[in-house]
C-alpha cells in the first residue's frame, strides 16, 4: 500500500516570516500543555491511583493498572476530538479550531486539581476523574491536527520538517517541565503533603499556561477555509478511499514513535517503582535523562530530514530502537550497574525515538491534501496513539504483574518499532522536495 501520489513538484506557498514565527509559536504552545499534563499524570500516576482508584485495603497494583486504564480511555477519545475538531478545521479554519481545543483542554486539566478523592467522595471520584480525562483526549485529539497543519503550511521553503519537528519538541518540553514540578514537589514536600494536596499543584498551574496559549492563538493572523482554493473555487474533494488507506498508512508509520515514546518518556517512572523498586525521586530522574536525549535529537533530525528525506531519518530511529530497545533496558534494570551507564542507556534511548518524532509531523502532513490535512493526519496521529501509546502503560504494567518478565517494556518498544519500518519504507524518497497539496 502506498501514499496517494501528490503530484507535480511546483513552488510552495510562503507566509511572512513574522506570520511564519506567529503560527510556529502558537502552534507549539498548546501541544506543549498538553504533553506537561499528559506527562504529570503518568509521573504521578503511583500517588493517583492511591488517591482515585485504591479503596481501603486494594492492592496498589490493581490501582496503578485501573489508573492506566482511565489513562487509556482519554486516548481512545482522541480519534474521535481529531475527527471532530480536524473536520471544523479544514472547514472553517485552523484558527477557530485551535482556539476552541486549547479552551477544552486547559479547562480539563485544571478542573483535575480540584478533584475530590476517593476518601472524600467515594466511587464517584475515579469516575469524574475518568470523564475529565475523556474531555482531555476530545481536545487533545484536535490539537495535533490543527497545530502540525498551521506550523507547516506556514514554513519557509525547505523548512518543513524543521517547523514540523518543534510540534514534537513541545512534547519534550512539555514532559521535562511535568518532570521538574514532579521533582521540586517530591523534594520540598513530605510524602504525605505530596498525597495530600501537592499532586494537584501541577494540574492547577495549567490555568496561566492556557491563558498564555489563548492569547497567542487569538493573535494568529486570519485564515481562509481549507476547503477553498486561493481564489475562492472550491478545492477537489479527495475520494474517501484514499484518506482511508492513507489514515491506515500513518497509523502504521507512527505506531514504533507512539509505543516507544510512551515506553521510555512517560511510562517509565511507574515501571521503575512497581518493578525495579526505585525511588520516585530516582525514577523521575531516570525520566528527565530520556527526556533529554528525546529533546537533543529532534531538531536536528527534522532538519536532518529536510536535507536528506523523512524516509532515510526515520527509518534509522525504528532500526535502531527495534535492535538496542531490550540491551538497553537490561542496563538500566542491572543493580550491579554504574549510575552513569544507566543514564546514559536513559538518553540513548529517547534520543532514537527522537529521530522517529522530528520527521514525523512533517511527513504526515505531506501525506493529506489541504481539505482534509487537519482531520487525515490528525486521525493518524490519535488512532496511533490510541492503540499503541495509550495502552502502553496498561499493557505493560498488566503483563508484567502476570508473566514476572521484566523484559517486557523492551520487546513492546521493538515489536512495534519493527512493523513501522515496513511502513516507513513505501515513503517516496522526494516527499521532502514536493510542495504540500
Amino acid at each position: 500500500m502506498t501514499t496517494p501520489a501528490p503530484g507535480p513538484v511546483r513552488p510552495a506557498a510562503t507566509a511572512r516570516p513574522q506570520d511564519a514565527r506567529r503560527s510556529l509559536v502558537a502552534g507549539s504552545v498548546g501541544n506543549f500543555i498538553e504533553w506537561y499534563e499528559f506527562g504529570i499524570y503518568g509521573y504521578f500516576a503511583t500517588v493517583i491511583a492511591a488517591q482515585f482508584f485504591t479503596p481501603e485495603g486494594g492492592s496498589e497494583v490493581e490501582g496503578l493498572v485501573r489508573a492506566y486504564a482511565s489513562f487509556a480511555l482519554a486516548f481512545f477519545f482522541r480519534p474521535v476530538g481529531a475527527a471532530v475538531f480536524g473536520r471544523f478545521g479544514d472547514r472553517v479554519g485552523r484558527r477557530p479550531a485551535l482556539v476552541l481545543v486549547v479552551c477544552l483542554m486547559t479547562g480539563a486539566t485544571a478542573m483535575i486539581g480540584l478533584l475530590p478523592t476517593y476518601a472524600s467522595i467515594g466511587a464517584a471520584a475515579p469516575w469524574l476523574l475518568t470523564v475529565l480525562r475523556i474531555l482531555q483526549g476530545l481536545s487533545a485529539g484536535g490539537e495535533f491536527g490543527g497545530a502540525v497543519s498551521v506550523m507547516t503550511e506556514s514554513a519557509p521553503p525547505g523548512r518543513r520538517g524543521l517547523y514540523g519537528a518543534w510540534q514534537s519538541f513541545t512534547v519534550a518540553l512539555g514532559l521535562l517541565a511535568g518532570a521538574a514540578v514532579a521533582v521540586v514537589l517530591a523534594s520540598v514536600l513530605t510524602p504525605s503533603q505530596l498525597h495530600g494536596w501537592g499532586w494537584r499543584v501541577p494540574f492547577l498551574l495549567t490555568l496561566p499556561l492556557g491563558l498564555v496559549a489563548l492569547r497567542l492563538r487569538l493573535r494568529l493572523p486570519p485564515d481562509a477555509p481549507p476547503a477553498l482554493a486561493p481564489e475562492g473555487r472550491p478545492r477537489p474533494r479527495p475520494r474517501s478511499g484514499e484518506t482511508v488507506r492513507a489514515v491506515v498508512l500513518g497509523v502504521g508509520r507512527m505506531m514504533g514513535w507512539s509505543a516507544a515514546g510512551y515506553t521510555f518518556l512517560v511510562v517509565l517512572p511507574s515501571y521503575l517503582q512497581s518493578t525495579l523498586g526505585a525511588s520516585f525521586q530516582r525514577a523521575l530522574l531516570g525520566t528527565v535523562l530520556a527526556n533529554l536525549g528525546f529533546a537533543a535529537s529532534i531538531l536536528p533530525a527534522g532538519r536532518l530530514s529536510d536535507r536528506i528525506g523523512r524516509r532515510t531519518v526515520m527509518v534509522a530511529g525504528a532500526l535502531l530502537v527495534a535492535v538496542l530497545a531490550l540491551p538497553l533496558l537490561h542496563l538500566v534494570q542491572d543493580p550491579d550497574g554504574q549510575a552513569y551507564v544507566k543514564g546514559a542507556a536513559l538518553f540513548a534511548a529517547g534520543a532514537c525515538v527522537g529521530l522517529m518524532a522530528g520527521p514525523g509531523p512533517a511527513m504526515l502532513a505531506e501525506m493529506f491534501p489541504a481539505r482534509v490535512r487537519c482531520t487525515g493526519l490528525g486521525l493518524a496521529y490519535a488512532l496511533s496513539n490510541a492503540v499503541f501509546a495509550g495502552c502502553a502503560g496498561l499493557i505493560i504494567t498488566e503483563v508484567v504483574e502476570r508473566t514476572g518478565n521484566v523484559d517486557v517494556p523492551g520487546y513492546y518498544a521493538a515489536a512495534t518499532c519493527a512493523v513501522s519500518v515496513a511502513a516507513l519504507l513505501t515513503l517516496r524518497g522526494d516527499d521532502h522536495e514536493r510542495a504540500l497539496r
